[in-house]
């Protein structure tokens, strides 16, 4: 992975000294980080696309780290890790509510910062690799034509062939021919591979 697309942590908190040695502690484990002094600053000129987190104090003149947390949730899937000085049980209740990942109180243990900021990198990365892998299922799946996906989710259903063709007044051959096509244009090789596709499309089942 490049630098350009390697994970990047976002540090927003007003303290400048907090900043810096955050920033020194990711270095030290290989992590680029990039600080802002003002959430406006960095509701501005983050990149919601960026693979990494957000590591958000809860306190900070104009614009609490709640009020961003929410912004975020409206347009950004990067994961929140919220730090705060102050901690009690109402801010922590909130802040997992709007959907941080974490809550951390000041002074934050090295370890422990290290371990979730990490964490909350490997859960994006494999959150983006699930979205990419759904979006590239759902582009081969619209090469199919209506028969063939007819046929598709009769098979992911469980039945055979001759039930298939039994249901969609189909001969047995015919439903071979579409069941080919299907594996074909889907670019699978094995009827697991075929299942995987089809649920990457149906989170809910």
């Amino acid at each position: 992975m490049n630098q350009q697309h390697s994970p990047l942590i976002y540090l927003v908190d007003d303290d400048d000294a907090v900043r810096e040695a955050l920033a020194l502690l990711l270095k030290s484990v290989g992590l680029r980080a990039e600080g802002f002094a003002s959430p406006q600053q960095f509701l501005a000129q983050h990149d919601r696309h960026s693979i990494g987190c957000v590591v958000l104090d809860i306190r900070m003149p104009g614009i609490s780290g709640l009020d961003v947390l929410d912004t975020l949730a409206a347009g950004s899937d990067l994961p929140v890790i919220m730090l705060t000085g102050h901690g009690n049980v109402d801010l922590c209740r909130r802040a997992f509510k709007n959907g941080a990942e974490e809550f951390l109180q000041k002074p934050v243990d090295d370890d422990v910062f290290l371990d979730s900021v990490q964490k909350a990198v490997r859960q994006h990365i494999a959150r983006r690799d699930k979205q990419a892998a759904s979006l590239a299922a759902q582009q081969r799946l619209q090469r199919l034509s209506g028969r063939e996906l007819d046929v598709l989710q009769r098979i992911a259903d469980g039945m055979t062939n001759k039930e298939i063709a039994r249901e969609l007044a189909l001969s047995p051959r015919t439903v071979e021919t579409y069941r080919a096509n299907v594996f074909a244009k889907l670019e699978v090789d094995t009827l697991a591979q075929l299942i995987r596709h089809y649920l990457l499309l149906l989170p809910q089942r």
